[in-house]
């Protein structure tokens, strides 16, 4: 999947999943805007990737922010072909939770991306291009104790929709992906580091055995921006390793589980 002479801005840019995007990307021939808070895992992304991948600092809760950075993409390399609404907070108290926490939450997590495509829907329009926001499984379940990341994954995936049906007479494609447990900050973060323990745990959850890689989640976003997703638009793709086609009994029939 050739993506040369294209231009892809990927928010989130400096985490692990957001790297890895980044990498793909990259890899595929695009000039890559990664796009980040962090400077110092950002500016370490564009010195492994060199000349493919270009680190911007912008805080996307800025409206401010979000105007110099496409002025700045487009005065330097001309046009945006893709955008990757990747960036997230992933900070939850539940039913705890105050109103500046929701606010916060879903300014990041939800309404900065939806922002940012309004911004960029004009330059986006003039290539034909194609977005990708970042769903999750977790918006797509109801789980205990948690409240503002499931509840912003899963307007997400109805933004997404919205933006979709609205975009297509422009020739505009917005999709979204929906990890399960995947390799990245947050679930290392919660394994302690250790990988094979976050496989271990994964795997009930996961009929395919394991937790994702990162790079699991960026082919299929490389994919849905390429040419070979042309007639795919207002679809959320799971990439979970099976997670989602399970119910509450994993799979497992009832005289499965009694006879277990």
């Amino acid at each position: 999947m050739s993506l040369q002479g294209k231009v892809a801005i990927v928010t989130g840019a400096a985490a692990m999943l957001g790297s890895a995007i980044v990498r793909a990307f990259a890899q595929a021939g695009a000039q890559v805007l990664a796009v980040d808070i962090d400077a110092e895992r950002g500016q370490a992304l564009q010195a492994d990737l060199g000349s493919g991948c270009r680190f911007v600092a912008c805080d996307i809760a800025s409206d401010a922010a979000l105007d110099a950075l496409l002025a700045d993409v487009l005065a330097t390399e001309g046009r945006i072909d893709f955008l990757i609404n990747n960036a997230v907070v992933y900070g939850d108290s539940g039913m705890a939770a105050t109103r500046g926490e929701w606010l916060r939450a879903l300014d990041v997590n939800l309404v900065s991306g939806a922002v940012l495509v309004q911004k960029a829907a004009d330059a986006l329009a003039a290539q034909r291009g194609a977005i990708v926001n970042m769903g999750s499984v977790g918006g797509k379940f109801g789980t205990a104790n948690r409240a503002l990341y499931p509840a912003a994954k899963a307007a997400i995936l109805q933004l997404t929709r919205n933006q979709a049906a609205t975009l297509a007479p422009r020739g505009v494609r917005v999709n979204s992906v929906s990890p399960g447990w995947t390799w990245s900050d947050a679930l290392s973060r919660m394994a302690g580091g250790d990988r094979a323990h976050a496989d271990r745990m994964a795997a009930p959850l996961h009929p395919l055995g394991r937790a994702g890689d990162p790079d699991d989640v960026a082919q299929v976003v490389l994919f849905l921006c390429s040419d070979a997703a042309r007639f795919v638009t207002g679809a959320d793709i799971p990439v979970d390793g099976g997670f989602s086609m399970l119910g509450p009994d994993q799979g497992r029939s009832a005289r499965d589980w009694f006879d277990a």
